[in-house]
């Protein structure tokens, strides 16, 4: 298995410009040979979202921007982050797994930041459930952001036979120094180091920029 990691700056509140995106970084990761492309969180939205969440929310069935991905997916794997609206219209940050036209998985984020410059429950509903999911490529378990950031969570996945992690920030850089990476590099990596080890699993992550 290939995997491509699409490090990329989604424009806030436009889902449409970040359609084209996704098929932009879809067709350079089918030209190096990637058999699945993971976005970052929200990545078909931006993140600080806000009083744009309802205008940007989509269903997962039925959307046209959906069966757009779903086609694409045809070609290439992909995990994309969205703004869900469920079926009794409460907003979620969710992440898809599309894999040969069809919804292999959708995780809804279950922890939510609410303190300091985030407010996601202000935003979204909260997620109530973490599952481990198979595929043709392996069995994968997804995190978005700050589910990470607490051990039961992929503690629970790994025990649920998850192969593969695949975290999906959308994370700001923190702790700046002259001459320094971000602190928030070095503690994403350690965590990432730690998550591996200590559940012998493969993790993949990518964070967005700009």
């Amino acid at each position: 298995m290939r995997v491509a990691l699409a490090q990329v700056a989604p424009v806030l509140g436009s889902v449409d410009a970040n359609l084209r995106m996704h098929r932009k970084a879809a067709q350079a990761a089918l030209r190096a040979g990637a058999d699945l492309v993971v976005f970052p969180e929200l990545s078909l939205t931006g993140y600080l979202l806000q009083d744009l969440v309802p205008e940007v929310a989509l269903p997962v069935r039925g959307s046209p921007e959906i069966r757009e991905l779903l086609a694409l997916s045809r070609r290439i794997g992909l995990v994309v982050g969205l703004v869900e609206e469920s079926e009794d219209h409460r907003y979620f940050n969710s992440a898809l797994f599309l894999w040969r036209g069809k919804i292999l998985h959708r995780h809804r984020k279950v922890y939510l930041p609410t303190y300091g410059m985030f407010d996601e429950g202000r935003d979204f509903a909260a997620g109530d459930s973490l599952r481990a999911f198979s595929t043709p490529i392996g069995r994968f378990g997804i995190l978005i952001c700050e589910d990470a950031c607490h051990p039961t969570s992929p503690s629970f996945l790994g025990l649920n036979g998850a192969d593969y992690l695949l975290v999906v920030p959308s994370g700001p850089s923190r702790g700046i120094g002259a001459g320094k990476e971000p602190a928030s590099l070095e503690a994403w990596r350690d965590l990432c180091r730690v998550t591996a080890r200590y559940q012998t699993v493969y993790v993949a992550y990518v964070n967005r920029v700009g």
